[in-house]
This record gives C-alpha cells, sequence and structure tokens, in this order.
C-alpha cells in the first residue's frame, strides 16, 4: 500500500518554560528536507520567554506558528495537546517534545509511513548532559551518529534500507513516547484525543495508545528514521503516577474506544 498522497501536516511542539531548547527545536523543523504545513506550539502556561522564541521564529518561518497558550495550573500536557491538535487544519499531526531536535528528514519520514488507523512511534536519541549544555550553547541542530555524548548510539543511524527490515508492526504499550509520535488528526478526533483527566507527569501516552489500539489500529515501530535526538533534562515528579495508573488500568480492563474529557470541548472553539 503506498502512503496517501499530498498529506497536509502539522507539526506540535509541547513545551513549558525552556526557551533555549525550544529555540533549537524550532530551528531544527525550519531546516527540514520537507517542511511541515504549520508548526503549533503547545504551551503547558510557559512565562513571556518563550512567547518571545516563538513570534521571533514565526517572523522567518515560511509556514504559519501558531502559539497555543493556556494558564500555568500544574502539568496538564494532555490539554496542552488537545487544544494544539484542535486548532490544526491539517489532514496530520506528528508530535514532539521541546527538547527534542530534529533529523533534517524527521518530517518526510513520518509521512513516508502514514496510514489511517495506525500511529507511529519514532526513535529518540538520548544526550547526556554534557553534551546537551554542549549543544545548547553552539546551537547545533545537525546532530551525528558520531556525536560524544549518546546514550544509544544505533538510534541514531537514519537508513532506508535497514528502516524496512527493522520497523514493525508490534501492538505493545512498551515503549510507548509522545516525544516522536505521529497518527492522523480525524483518527484522534474518533477517540477524542488525550484524556484530561490526567494531571501530573505519567501515563497520558499510554492511555492514549490504549484507546487506539481498543479500536482495533495499530503502532507502527519506525526504526533508523524519524530520529529526534533528546536533551537531557531532570526527571518529572512521579508523584501522580498512582492515580494516572488507576486510569490507564480502567482503560485497559474497559476496553474503552474513546475518553470523555477530551478534546472535543476545543473543537467548536
Amino acid at each position: 500500500m503506498k502512503p496517501t498522497p499530498a498529506i497536509t501536516c502539522s507539526l506540535i511542539v509541547t513545551t513549558y518554560n525552556r526557551p533555549a531548547a525550544l529555540d533549537l527545536v524550532l530551528e531544527s523543523a525550519a531546516r527540514q528536507s520537507m517542511l511541515p504545513n504549520d508548526i503549533i506550539v503547545a504551551d503547558d502556561g510557559s512565562t513571556n520567554e518563550t512567547k518571545t522564541i516563538v513570534e521571533r521564529f514565526s517572523s522567518v518561518f515560511p509556514s504559519a506558528v501558531i502559539h497555543s497558550w493556556h494558564e500555568d495550573r500544574g502539568f496538564r500536557l494532555a490539554a496542552s495537546r488537545n487544544r494544539a491538535i484542535a486548532l490544526s487544519k491539517n489532514d496530520y499531526i506528528i508530535l514532539v517534545d521541546g527538547d527534542m531536535i530534529l533529523h533534517r528528514h524527521f518530517i518526510g519520514d513520518h509521512l513516508a509511513s502514514a496510514r489511517h488507523n495506525q500511529f507511529i512511534q519514532g526513535s529518540r536519541v538520548l544526550l547526556s548532559r554534557n553534551t546537551t549544555d554542549r549543544i545548547l550553547t553552539s546551537r547545533k541542530t545537525d546532530i551525528t551518529l558520531f556525536e560524544k555524548g549518546i546514550k544509544n548510539r544505533a538510534h541514531a543511524i537514519h537508513s532506508m534500507q535497514l528502516s524496512k527490515l527493522f520497523s514493525k508492526r508490534n501492538n505493545t504499550l512498551k515503549g510507548i513516547r509522545g516525544c516522536n509520535m505521529s497518527f492522523f488528526r480525524d483518527d484522534c478526533i474518533t477517540i477524542n484525543g488525550f484524556n484530561e483527566d490526567f494531571t501530573g507527569w505519567g501515563r497520558e501516552d499510554s492511555e492514549f495508545v490504549a484507546r487506539i489500539f481498543n479500536n482495533g489500529w495499530h503502532r507502527l515501530s519506525v526504526k533508523f528514521r524519524a530520529i529526534a535526538c533528546h536533551l537531557w533534562h531532570k526527571e518529572h515528579s512521579r508523584k501522580s503516577l498512582p492515580e494516572n495508573d488507576e486510569i490507564l488500568e480502567k482503560t485497559l480492563a474497559g476496553r474503552l474506544k474513546r475518553c470523555a474529557n477530551g478534546i472535543d470541548k476545543y473543537l467548536d472553539e
């Protein structure tokens, strides 16, 4: 099966008060071999420093750049993503975190494997703390396989031939990361987007994917393409995990195909 022709896409970049990292991510988006139709910065309540970064970038980027901001009321990643996806007018959504520097073929790689009733899980290259500091200082976006301070070097290999061999469907929740994920927008709306019952870090990505699986759809784990380099940061607080695990378990046990508290509230705005 060939990919759907002429797919339009939005690159959605989630962020919260890390403007230097966001600046580099947006720079890597501007250097793509295939540009997205627009970029939407899903901002979970950052200060004006982030707004300044977005405004400066939007003045030079050839496509629209939209700043989707809501008030800082704690970690509300699900709501931030839903608001941004609702703003998109394009067919396809590519989600990345605001600390993921994109390989120059990142957008094209995601679109090449785009299918309805399927989401793509891309790979991430983990950068050490020292390498992250050096990259933020040098403003380097062309991170290669030979960069110092890569913890999982094989993930930095970009190869179409290897990707054909090792990319596969595997409908499991293991290794689910919304920091590098893509799907058709209408599929997302069918399951009502991300579940806003999640507050605090953890499991919102897995629960979103569980509903995809409950609809009989699939996961494509893309290897050696759709690569992004993850800048080091301190780990988020795990204090919300017990409550968030309960929400995930209810979705799994009930085989829920749609969440109640999701994206639909923003679609008519």
